[in-house]
């Protein structure tokens, strides 16, 4: 369950869960960085904190690890609260967008150094380097400096450290935004089978809406310091809880206009012409109201009053631009269908109910 700002939640079963942050309030002098942040991260989960720059993701992030102070609330893990440990008594894996590799140290010493501020025999610890390295395929690479190494391994050799000392909670910060396209798909899933192997708690900070929706059990929307919403990839895509969600996680359409009973339990939206689209309800929404969807049906028809206008290739879809006085929608169809909807073709569009969502404005 999540909080925005201050008000009471309901607490899952403390034993299930791994991290709990209760109100947590972060400034940065008179900037309210978090506004009184709760949130239960169940054990064994990889949970993505979501939302645009300045949203308070990393500073969520920072708090959890220890590196920032929250001027109230509790971060308690594993049944501890932590608020007042230091980083480094709290028994967390760190992995940082840059890496933080040293460049005089090879791939082993790099692991190795998570482990020096423990007690523990030379012998032991270049095995669980060894180990860990091993773990993320790097074993035969070891004697490697971080210049010798290229982007993605030296992210694996990131990951190595944190994980080799058996954390009980995995922190990643935007860990793959240095990597191309290509090299980052393949580390997403890489990590994600990892933390499954390892079952590792993970929380994992993105600005990356399509990386949050590949990687995340739940995905923590975040908005001015608060969670605005919290729920698995599926529900957050179908069900937004509000226009801004909607256009920020760009899980559909958005239209506005004049909604009229059709029936005890429907609602009907014109968008022009023949074009109509249809929602459960039983009294037409307040004006602060938007309807969301995104699963849209398209068909050409030189009768139609609504027109294509705007193409967009996608490779595995053809993205149409259709404007209707309650706002432009967007169709995807089979790139092979493009010839039947060149620009000016009139079109009729609809959307299956179940699709359908009313959502307030922002």
């Amino acid at each position: 369950m999540v909080n925005v700002n201050s008000e009471p939640i309901q607490v899952a079963d403390p034993g299930e869960i791994a991290l709990s942050i209760r109100n947590v309030r972060v400034k940065y002098g008179s900037f309210d960085a978090l506004k009184g942040v709760s949130l239960d991260v169940k054990r064994g989960e990889f949970v993505a904190l979501l939302g645009p720059s300045g949203c308070g993701k990393t500073s969520l992030l920072r708090t959890i690890a220890g590196f920032v102070s929250p001027a109230h609330g509790s971060v308690v893990l594993n049944g501890h609260d932590v608020a007042g440990l230091a980083a480094r008594s709290r028994n967390i894996g760190i992995v940082f967008q840059s890496y933080a590799l040293f460049p005089h140290m090879t791939a082993l010493e790099n692991v190795q150094f998570g482990l020096d501020c423990r007690q523990i025999p030379a012998e032991r610890k270049r095995a669980m380097a060894n180990s860990a390295l091993a773990l993320v395929g790097l074993g035969a690479l070891s004697d490697r400096k971080p210049k010798q190494l290229s982007g993605g391994q030296q992210q694996r050799v990131a990951l190595a450290r944190a994980i080799v000392f058996q954390p009980d909670l995995l922190l990643l910060d935007e860990p793959l935004g240095a990597l191309d396209k290509q090299l980052r798909v393949q580390m997403q899933t890489e990590l994600k089978a990892l933390q499954r192997r390892l079952g590792v708690t993970a929380v994992f900070v993105t600005h990356d809406q399509e990386e949050a929706m590949s990687m995340a059990d739940r995905i923590v929307v975040m908005r001015d310091g608060n969670i605005v919403q919290l729920d698995t990839p599926e529900e957050l895509f179908a069900k937004p809880n509000s226009s801004w969600v909607c256009e920020f996680v760009g899980s559909g359409n958005l239209l506005r206009g004049d909604f009229q009973a059709t029936g005890e339990e429907e609602l009907e939206l014109r968008l022009g012409g023949d074009s109509t689209i249809r929602v459960r309800g039983r009294n037409a929404p307040d004006i602060a109201v938007q309807l969301a969807f995104n699963k849209v049906r398209v068909v050409a028809s030189d009768e139609a009053s609504l027109k294509v206008t705007g193409k967009r290739f996608l490779g595995s879809s053809l993205e149409l631009q259709i404007a209707t006085p309650a706002g432009l929608v967007c169709a995807h169809v089979d790139p092979q269908l493009g010839g039947r909807f060149e620009l000016g073709t009139g079109v009729t569009i609809g959307a299956d109910m179940q699709d359908c969502r009313v959502v307030p404005a922002r």
